[in-house]
């Protein structure tokens, strides 16, 4: 594979928070969950938390598929689909389609993919331990030469700008409530 060069990774490289792995290839063990700390720590736009709800966040995906790729994460520390409580359940559900609108105000897709990657490495995930649901903006034609001839796939946006117009976008959304542009949105 081709190496594109991007500098602005860096800052996630040298970030002060990365998890402690104990060898197993996960890098998710116990407290070191990502999913956990990073709500945990504030910072929800350095952290690229868009909006949270009750039981559940939505945080940009920081190896994007495409602009906007985002996911769905429930709050509690799972990686048993069925081990969610109906609240829980229902708070993720309504999350993702208010994560469907703002990404349809945000980027006007033509379509998207979204699931979970369930079952451990079996499944493709990286984080198998907690559950997390990929919401990926689609366009008609967004599949190029680049990944056939170059296996490079071409992001064509930066997280910080992909961040500002889904938080907007978010935002604008009926029963949210707004701290700052630094917070994530409340959604009700």
């Amino acid at each position: 594979m081709e190496q594109v060069f991007a500098p602005w990774r860096i800052e996630w490289v040298e970030r002060d928070d990365r998890e402690a792995d104990d060898g197993d290839g996960n890098g998710t063990d116990g407290p070191d969950c990502p999913f956990c700390r990073l709500p945990a720590a504030g910072a929800d736009r350095e952290r690229r938390i868009v909006a949270r709800s009750e039981h559940a966040f939505v945080l940009l995906n920081n190896y994007p598929y495409n602009p906007g790729h985002a996911m769905v994460i429930p709050s509690r520390h799972t990686g048993d689909f069925g081990a969610l409580s109906d609240a829980e359940l229902l708070d993720h559900a309504r999350l993702k389609a208010r994560t469907l609108d703002a990404l349809e105000a945000a980027f006007d897709p033509d379509g998207f993919n979204a699931g979970l990657n369930l079952g451990g490495s079996a499944a493709g995930g990286s984080i198998d331990d907690h559950l997390h649901t990929h919401v990926v903006p689609r366009w008609s034609g967004d599949t190029n030469f680049m990944p056939v001839v170059a296996d490079t796939k071409v992001i064509v946006e930066a997280l910080d700008d992909s961040y500002d117009r889904l938080h907007d976008a978010f935002a604008g959304l009926d029963g949210v409530t707004v701290a700052g542009a630094d917070e994530a949105v409340r959604v009700e």
